[in-house]
């Protein structure tokens, strides 16, 4: 049942559109069960009705006709208790609806199971029999399994379809929720960044010169017949000649006439070569996993990689996504602070990903560059988004599709009030940061790139508070040294001195990777990063502590911060590199003096050894987000549990009140820092 349920679900996934989905499930449900007919309704709450949106067993004239009155029938009785409902005989309950259109008079046996997503019924898949039938417990959990599974495909290929729709009928005007990411208003084309090699992310894009793309894809495929040839050559003396075979296997595959006419025939229909390669791949793909043989199903693999390596040909010969004169909105389904950090800043409207949260990293860039973004949008239909007018809402979290005039009209006024707003508040520079009743506060800055900075952030800070160090250790392909480290720092320092800069020490892994210095954890989180990866490395830990005294000399305005601070030997064995490091630049002439050090507060734990940790630094800033997350145990890039993500939590506000004290009875300041520092 497992490899069945696994390949129903991959073969929804590919359907173009929802009723394809809706009639690849109702007949792989039937054939599952051995059932007589299998329908699903779609419940349309607004209309206060369940549609019969496809069946298999009754007649197909009556889908899109039977509509049951919400609340009504045994239908109904599956979308009101939210699970499966089975009756060996249906006429005999109570609930049981007549339909004199259905044809379903001499059916009896019913099993019905509800079709959930995010709280909200969507559907109800039902199976029916002729003759009384007490469905069995394997049965109906397989459906209840597979109705689970397919919330999200029903979603994806509901929106997918109406996309496709919409480019040759009506306009579309979907609204897609999201989480704000980054405030801001931005009305742009998208334009769709997908990672390199990843065929399931290819956008379709309609292009005008087929033949281009004709070449550029044939072009790509002899290129791959070379690669196979030279990887046989390569392993014929390692490998036995049967299993030499399987290149010539791959070689027979890729020049098979399927492969490459059908792909030639959706370039010349308009689409691109690798939305048209992406198609087929899925297709042939499809086929293989549908047969029964264990290893025929297998070549389904071959086939993806063969479509990955044709793709990756097809990468190397194309622009950038962002070689354009207008600014375009940068739709992806995961899109990480390094490659926002790479982008051409000036190039990008606004930000659309499916993943994320306000308060993941991509969207704390995307606010310090002033790009407008929408994370964590559920069933995010990418594929279908290249070319498409949208409208992205950072304050509200929405992103409309092809709206209509009257939408963007009202938007266009909305971005001007925006504007106006921006002028007023260019009004307040050089005023003091002050309450009403006259106490003065501390705002500074949070920042990774000093070139990032504008005139307006320097001239009104009051310092900064965060200088983030992994930022740029992320844009490069090896480790900065000793002298490139030290000369970015002393840029930071001397742009606000003799103002305090505090630069926090390297606090990579979790979200934050180095593509030279892999980390692979099955809970990153969780795992080996800030402090602890120092700690371990001390060789990278005093080579940044040495650049960072070094560049402080003769400005005395450093602060230097630990990230993830556990337990008080953490700070103690820091504490040891920090002088040792300090010893040796006074060694070599070096007239540096010893920074303040601090620690910043995020995690759980040292909320309970505040008074030890405080009696061995010189200030506290707590870290508001990691903290929220960690208490709370709320992954804030995962937008299914975003709501939960609340920093102004009863337990958040005890942890504060509780640090607060227990630093100042040691005369130490506390600091904060992250989305609830920057919050009203």
């Amino acid at each position: 049942m497992l490899d069945l349920l696994r390949r129903l679900v991959n073969e929804v996934n590919q359907a173009p559109d929802l009723q394809q989905a809706l009639d690849t499930i109702v007949l792989r449900a039937k054939e599952a069960v051995k059932a007589d007919v299998c329908s699903v309704y779609l419940t349309d709450f607004e209309a206060r009705e369940h549609v019969l949106k496809a069946t298999n067993g009754l007649p197909k004239n009556i889908v899109g006709r039977i509509k049951l009155p919400l609340h009504r029938g045994l239908v109904g009785l599956v979308c009101e208790r939210e699970e499966p409902v089975s009756i060996a005989n249906a006429a005999s309950h109570p609930r049981y609806l007549f339909s004199e259109d259905s044809g379903e008079q001499k059916l009896h046996g019913f099993l019905g199971v509800p079709i959930v997503q995010n709280r909200r019924v969507l559907g109800v898949l039902v199976v029916r029999q002729y003759q009384p039938r007490c469905f069995a417990d394997e049965e109906i959990t397989f459906l209840f399994t597979l109705a689970a599974q397919l919330a999200g495909a029903i979603t994806n290929a509901s929106i997918s379809g109406e996309l496709k729709a919409s480019s040759k009928r009506r306009p579309l005007n979907r609204m897609l929720q999201g989480r704000p990411g980054a405030a801001g208003i931005a009305l742009a084309k998208a334009v769709v960044l997908y990672p390199p090699a990843n065929l399931d992310a290819v956008p379709d894009r309609q292009v005008d010169d087929s033949e281009a793309q004709k070449k550029a894809f044939l072009d790509a495929v002899s290129a791959v017949e070379n690669d196979m040839r030279r990887l046989k050559t390569q392993v014929e003396d390692s490998l036995q000649q049967e299993d030499r075979a399987l290149f010539d296997a791959l070689l027979l595959m890729l020049g098979s006439d399927s492969l490459v006419s059908l792909t030639l025939e959706r370039i010349q229909a308009g689409n691109w070569a690798a939305g048209a390669l992406r198609q087929t791949v899925a297709e042939h793909a499809q086929v293989f996993e549908q047969m029964e043989d264990v290893y025929l199903r297998e070549r389904a693999s071959d086939v993806r990689d063969l479509g990955r390596r044709i793709l990756m040909h097809l990468q190397q010969q194309q622009p950038s996504v962002l070689d354009n004169d207008t600014p375009l909105v940068l739709v992806s389904k995961e899109l990480s602070a390094t490659q926002l950090a790479e982008l051409p800043k000036d190039k990008i409207a606004a930000i659309v990903c499916s993943t994320g949260s306000g308060y993941s990293h991509v969207a704390i860039l995307a606010r310090a560059y002033g790009i407008p973004a929408v994370l964590g949008v559920d069933d995010l239909p990418v594929s279908r988004l290249d070319g498409q007018e949208l409208i992205v809402d950072g304050y509200r979290g929405r992103v409309y599709v092809a709206p209509q005039a009257m939408v963007r009209n009202e938007y266009r006024r909305l971005l001007q009030n925006e504007q106006v707003l921006s002028k007023t508040l260019q009004q307040q520079i050089g005023q003091s940061a002050e309450t009403t009743d006259g106490a003065s506060v501390s705002l500074q800055l949070n920042t990774g790139l000093i070139s990032d900075l504008t005139p307006v952030g320097i001239s009104e800070a009051t310092g900064i508070g965060l200088y983030r160090t992994e930022l740029p250790f992320m844009i490069r392909d090896r480790f900065p040294s000793e002298d490139q480290q030290s000369r970015n720092y002393r840029k930071v320092l001397q742009t606000f001195a003799p103002r305090p800069v505090t630069i926090r020490t390297l606090d990579i892994g979790g979200d934050k990777e180095l593509s030279y210095f892999p980390i692979k954890e099955s809970n990153p989180f969780l795992g080996w990063r800030g402090i602890r990866i120092s700690l371990d490395h001390p060789e990278i830990f005093l080579t940044q502590v040495r650049a960072l005294l070094r560049a402080s000399e003769g400005l005395d305005n450093l602060s230097i911060m630990l990230p993830m601070i556990t337990n008080a030997a953490e700070v103690d064995d820091a504490l040891q590199l920090i002088w040792r490091a300090h010893r040796e630049l006074a060694d070599e002439a070096y007239d540096v003096i010893m920074p303040r050090v601090g620690i910043m507060i995020e995690v759980p734990a040292a909320i309970y050894q505040i008074k030890a940790l405080a009696r061995r630094v010189d200030f506290i800033s707590i870290g508001s987000n990691d903290l929220t997350q960690y208490l709370l145990a709320v992954d804030r890039n995962n937008p299914a549990v975003a709501s939960l993500y609340d920093d102004l939590h009863p337990a958040l506000l005890c942890a504060l009140q509780r640090i607060v004290q227990g630093a100042h009875e040691q005369n130490v300041p506390v600091s904060i820092c992250g989305e609830m520092a920057g919050n009203p």
